[in-house]
């Protein structure tokens, strides 16, 4: 029977009553949630996001859990006294022990019945055992829409970029050194610098004894906002966060110590970054801390010219400081490049450019690509034989083409055929020659490929960045994703038309030790120029004729 579940980002119900395993919470704006000017605290916001991931992981896991990581949050809107806020919270993916919780964030005013996106964030959880051994997380199951399936997929692939993060930042502040600055017209960042002490007390533990970490952010954020509003002399929103990491625990006793500083200010924004240190009593006394969290908090003042300077220009003035101001200047840099090639709108460039630094991104994005085309809903059977089926997904100026077949042979081993390019004009009449450009590592490799013109054309040619993922669980395929992407290396050639392609590739499942389902999916953005001179149309009749005879 067809599934009642709609597909919302977190593949939430649309009934009222949430799916056996959502966690929903409706909170009313009170004065004691608002700050000064009547709009909800991002602190206290924080704090029921963690409190509802918390209980989300919680259900899932049978356990008390605790939170170990917040991704990147981009807040849209804010709420204000009088308006309902409403977290909704599911586990979207459980690994072998931690677990991804998806949270979505909107408010309504009550009075409009309209309700508006402020945020959507996605929290990483581990079980707390009674003992000392881990705990093996049981997997998620009965997947009950398209988006909760397509919400699994991406887990994995946004676990991937939690991963390569640090190694993103590390290899891109090898290109950075010395800048010059001048002391004499910007503000100091050691004059922003704020200390901030807070004694953990029951009433901000959590239910299991360890600090909330809700309430840990909460305070952090609050130290944060003093450091901006002693730069720019008010008192500025916060629009992102750049990940809370938890790197230990702390308990009711513990003395927390918030440190914030500005990092550095931009055009229109500002970073600021908190470190945060706790101290029992014997620690304390030996001053000895632990850090236990950081983060990196992004702010803006409302209402300013994006080409008029919103902050007062900084300087550093120690090493750290030195340190601190260009890991912001890399850190924007990657914010800027994750925006730019994560973003889903149409009106994006079908080839971004390729760039060793921005590859996990291009990675997740390749990836994500395939997975929500393949997943789209409403496929219309177009020509279905014993061999090949073939689908269509229209909209409006784009056509989306998905054929499907089953092989005999291993999934691993077509898996293997699809995704070397380099095989492909052995046995693809597209392919006139294909060329390794560059091999980023085992799952990313850049190629040039040549096509013979189509119906008295000209000649094509394409530059693929070719994502490949083996499945983290049995039941997931196997992906072989491709993307058009710019290398300076690789100059349009004279004799053929540079083209471009801005999703296509196979997912390979298993359906037993010899055989397989393929399913080749390919987005057409215009389709009487590409539907047939593409190098990817058709390619799996092609693929499956060729295997027959070897």
């Amino acid at each position: 029977p067809k599934s009642e579940c709609a597909a919302p980002l977190l593949g939430s119900c649309r009934v009222q009553t949430p799916a056996p395993m959502d966690v929903q919470m409706c909170q009313s704006i009170q004065p004691c949630h608002a700050d000064h000017q009547g709009d909800l605290s991002a602190g206290q916001l924080l704090k029921w996001m963690d409190t509802i991931a918390c209980l989300a992981a919680e259900r899932h896991a049978g356990m008390a859990c605790v939170t170990l990581s917040m991704d990147d949050i981009q807040f849209e809107e804010t709420g204000r006294v009088g308006q309902v806020i409403t977290i909704k919270s599911k586990v979207n993916r459980a690994f072998t022990t931690s677990m991804e919780v998806g949270i979505r964030v909107s408010v309504q005013d009550v009075r409009e019945h309209v309700e508006r996106l402020v945020c959507v964030a996605y929290s990483t959880f581990v079980g707390k055992p009674a003992g000392p051994q881990k705990v093996l997380l049981r997997p998620v199951e009965d997947l009950c829409s398209a988006e909760e399936q397509l919400q699994h997929s991406l887990a994995s692939e946004r676990r991937r970029l939690r991963l390569y993060n640090e190694q993103t930042f590390s290899t891109l502040l090898q290109d950075y050194h010395t800048l010059a600055n001048d002391p004499l017209s910007a503000v100091s960042t050691e004059f922003t610098r704020v200390e901030s002490i807070e004694l953990v007390l029951p009433p901000h533990a959590n239910h299991h004894g360890n600090t909330f970490g809700g309430q840990i952010m909460a305070w952090m954020e609050n130290a944060a906002t003093v450091a901006a509003s002693r730069l720019c002399g008010c008192f500025p929103s916060l629009r992102s966060v750049d990940m809370f990491r938890f790197r230990g625990p702390s308990s009711v006793g513990d003395r927390l110590v918030f440190k914030a500083v500005v990092n550095n200010t931009f055009n229109n924004s500002i970073e600021v970054g908190v470190r945060v240190e706790a101290y029992n009593c014997e620690e304390w006394t030996a001053n000895k801390p632990r850090h236990i969290n950081s983060a990196f908090l992004i702010y803006q003042l409302a209402n300013t010219p994006g080409d008029v300077p919103a902050f007062p220009q900084v300087t550093y003035t120690t090493q750290d400081g030195e340190r601190r101001y260009l890991s912001a200047i890399v850190r924007k840099r990657i914010r800027m490049a994750r925006k730019h090639i994560l973003s889903c709108k149409e009106e994006a460039p079908l080839s971004v450019p390729w760039d060793k630094s921005n590859q996990v991104y291009l990675g997740y994005n390749n990836v994500a690509a395939l997975t929500v085309l393949a997943g789209k809903q409403d496929w219309e059977a177009s020509s279905i034989s014993d061999r090949v089926a073939v689908y269509v997904h229209e909209e409006v100026e784009l056509l989306c083409v998905q054929v499907q077949m089953e092989v005999m042979t291993s999934a691993l081993h077509a898996f293997t055929l699809l995704a070397d390019l380099t095989l492909r004009p052995l046995w693809d009449k597209h392919y006139l020659s294909c060329e390794e450009v560059e091999r980023a590592d085992e799952e990313e490799t850049v190629y040039h490929i040549k096509c013979p013109p189509i119906n008295g054309g000209k000649s094509r040619d394409f530059v693929f960045l070719l994502s490949k993922r083996q499945p983290c669980k049995d039941g997931d395929p196997y992906v072989v994703a491709l993307r058009s992407v710019t290398v300076t290396t690789v100059p349009p050639v004279e004799g053929f038309l540079r083209s471009e392609a801005k999703c296509a590739g196979f997912l390979i499942h298993s359906l037993g030790l010899n055989s397989c389902k393929v399913r080749q999916t390919h987005q057409h953005t215009d389709c009487l120029r590409h539907s047939l001179g593409h190098p990817c149309s058709l390619a799996l009749y092609d693929f499956v004729l060729a295997f027959s005879f070897t």
